[in-house]
């Protein structure tokens, strides 16, 4: 991975948004559904590409679950460390490899989310089989990765792409 400067200062910005975001939803009617941590890790992916996106993803959640205990670290900043790392892991990596239009935009966005959500449903289970003695259920997965998360996807799919078309005009995205 060449290191760039440029690089690593934004995805130090998408870090910061992502320990801030929450500060912001959290008050708010369904703040928590919202998922403001995904947001600056997908546009991560987008902007700086899969390393740094992966990188970012994985450091977030444990980040802000260290420094104030949110998440709690097991088991829920442990999966989300994985499943935002494959999110911006796949949101960079899909994109950089399809042609830079409209469409690919949105196919990269949801291939990373299902991705993402079935690397955040295979790690709870591993989790919660080794350290804990609750089940993890197929119902806790959907209800988890689906039932509970979709005013997040929904802002997601709508703010995301904006943004991406946004930094792609303003030349401020390769």
């Amino acid at each position: 991975m060449k290191l760039s400067v440029k690089k690593l200062t934004l995805s130090a910005m998408f870090l910061g948004l992502a320990y801030v975001l929450p500060y912001l939803t959290g008050n708010v009617l369904l703040g928590g559904m919202l998922l403001p941590m995904h947001i600056p890790v997908l546009l991560c992916g987008f902007v700086c590409g899969w390393e740094w996106g992966l990188a970012v993803g994985f450091i977030a959640p444990l980040l802000r679950s260290l420094l104030i205990g949110m998440p709690p670290m097991m088991p829920t900043a442990l999966a989300m460390a994985f499943e935002l790392a494959a999110y911006g892991l796949f949101a960079g990596g899909v994109y950089s490899v399809l042609k830079k239009n409209t469409v690919n935009v949105y196919v990269s966005l949801i291939a990373s989310m299902l991705l993402g959500r079935l690397v955040w449903g295979v790690v709870s289970y591993a989790i919660y089989s080794l350290f804990l003695t609750d089940a993890f259920t197929l119902s806790a997965f959907f209800a988890g990765a689906f039932l509970n998360a979709w005013p997040g996807i929904v802002v997601q799919i709508i703010l995301i792409p904006l943004l991406v078309f946004a930094l792609r005009r303003m030349k401020l995205m390769e």
